[in-house]
């Protein structure tokens, strides 16, 4: 194994393990970064006009706006249906953004969801630690 692999391979477990031990708050926090994450890289790709890896952000990004709809517990309070509307929207543009390689798109996208993350990691900051009554009564990933 070369040293790269092996860092590579340390990295992977690392990551492994902070998804397994995070709480349904953290793994909500961790999405959202995530998928601003792969929305930039995705922007700065289609800016140089690398489809290939542009694609494979976007894609991810589907995955993971896919992941929070389907997460979504619409009973849970009465601001869902506008979230999950809003995840239907940018799950739509990403589609868009992909097959019609626009910038624009994803520049949208980030616009829209990068407010969201904001929210989402203030409410966090904003819960008591360990406490049971915190998002996880909301959803399958404590999204609200």
């Amino acid at each position: 194994m070369t040293a790269l692999a092996g860092v590579n391979a340390r990295r992977a477990q690392y990551n492994r393990d902070a998804i397994l031990s995070a709480t349904p708050t953290q793994l909500l926090t961790m999405l959202y970064d995530r998928v601003l994450l792969d929305l930039h890289r995705a922007e700065e790709a289609q800016e140089r006009e690398d489809w290939e890896t542009s694609s494979h952000n976007l894609l991810h990004a589907q995955d993971i706006v896919s992941e929070l709809s389907s997460s979504l517990k619409l009973d849970g309070w009465d601001g869902a249906d506008a979230l999950l509307g809003i995840y239907n929207f940018v799950a739509r543009a990403l589609i868009y953004a992909n097959t019609h390689r626009d910038v624009a798109s994803t520049r949208l996208c980030i616009t829209l969801l990068e407010p969201l993350r904001q929210s989402w990691h203030d409410a966090a900051e904003a819960l008591p630690s360990g406490s049971p009554a915190g998002p996880q009564s909301i959803g399958t990933l404590g999204v609200a």
